[in-house]
């Protein structure tokens, strides 16, 4: 699949993009040249690690022609099998890293993310777990240098959330993020456990990438019911005396969606759009996956709310990750935003079982 025809072809095509860019007029349309401007880095990436894995290649052939060539004096062999040894240390790492610039991108990575926590079984515990997971996931984007914003949160008598929701602003927010999506299990003795027994709630996690201008989200303003109501805190403790808060509810979906976290009713409004924009792109594209349910069945961490992708075990300092078997005793570390390892564990899964699709298709 990778060879040099292979990468004259992307070569030829780089240089046409390069030469499609330079023309005078090439940013008055944004959306085609933001287009173009995509494509040439991934295809520039592809044919920086398509050209380095070649080249080991073509050094590995040379030095074993050196080595098998009777006529090779032995310090000449000595330095040839030394460069092997190098080349077949990194060839592996170089070929994997230039088959994972060729997997097709989903142009949903770079995107802003809306995260929405609800509280699940468990009550006061379950909210105040959900708020656990608001707090990791704002320290993890603090850590990843994205910006974090509450849209709407509804509080609990105990200080959770039965329901909070973040928009994420950043770098590959989407790519890094979408893994989250599901049902997340703690275990734990309460605060209002006097006996001192573990017990086990649940709050749901739902990654959504924020809808942008290039997608097909129509909404008619005639669809929307829009409420006004006074912003409340923890303990019915009003926020503000005004009606600033939004409710905005799409009548043919029945999609109910709000936000009281600001004290402008049109900050508010914009922000309850955003989340309105997200859901219905989600259902949308949820019911195009379900026309092609075999293919979502092979991903990793398909963002079905309802799987179980993970367990938090306090009394055992242990988390694990059900979807790959992966189980670490580093929670107080996660809890406290470090998700690395938990993120790139799957993600490196993911990226396996996409490889194995593409080279399953090119065999085909």
């Amino acid at each position: 699949m990778l060879n040099q025809s292979y990468i004259d072809k992307v070569d030829h095509r780089v240089q046409e993009l390069e030469r499609e860019l330079a023309q005078p007029d090439a940013a008055s349309n944004q959306q085609r040249y933001r287009s173009l401007i995509g494509e040439h880095q991934r295809l520039t990436d592809i044919l920086a690690r398509g050209r380095r894995y070649l080249d080991l290649l073509e050094e590995q052939r040379d030095s074993r022609q050196l080595i098998e060539d009777p006529s090779t004096d032995g310090e000449m062999k000595a330095l040839a099998r030394a460069d092997l040894e190098r080349i077949e240390a990194v060839l592996p790492g170089v070929e994997r890293e230039a088959m994972i610039a060729l997997l097709p991108p989903d142009p949903d990575d770079s995107r802003n993310t809306i995260v929405e926590i609800r509280a699940g079984t468990g009550g006061e515990e379950a909210a105040l777990f959900a708020a656990d997971l608001c707090r990791m996931y704002t320290r993890y984007a603090e850590i990843r240098g994205w910006k974090v914003g509450v849209i709407d949160a509804s509080f609990a008598s105990m200080g959770g959330y039965k329901e909070v929701i973040l928009l994420v602003e950043g770098d590959e927010v989407y790519r890094t993020l979408r893994y989250e999506s599901g049902g997340h299990r703690v275990q734990r003795i309460p605060v209002t456990e006097a006996g001192g027994r573990i017990h086990t709630s649940a709050a749901t996690v739902a990654v959504l990438p924020e809808a942008e201008e290039v997608d097909e989200v129509a909404i008619d303003q005639e669809d929307l019911r829009i409420d006004l109501y006074r912003a409340s805190g923890p303990g019915g403790q009003k926020v503000n005396k005004t009606e600033s808060a939004v409710r905005i509810t799409h009548l043919p979906t029945g999609i109910v969606v709000q936000s009281q976290d600001e004290r402008s009713q049109h900050i508010n409004r914009e922000k309850a759009m955003r989340v309105l924009k997200a859901k219905l792109l989600d259902r949308a594209r949820a019911e195009d996956a379900a026309q092609q349910a075999s293919e979502r069945k092979s991903q990793v961490g398909s963002g079905d709310r309802s799987e179980r992708i993970r367990t938090y075990n306090f009394p055992q300092n242990r988390v694990t990750d059900h979807r790959i078997n992966l189980t670490l005793y580093n929670l107080n570390e996660v809890i406290e935003g470090n998700l690395d390892p938990l993120v790139e564990a799957i993600q490196d899964v993911d990226i396996q079982n996409r490889l194995n699709k593409l080279f399953q298709g090119a065999g085909a």
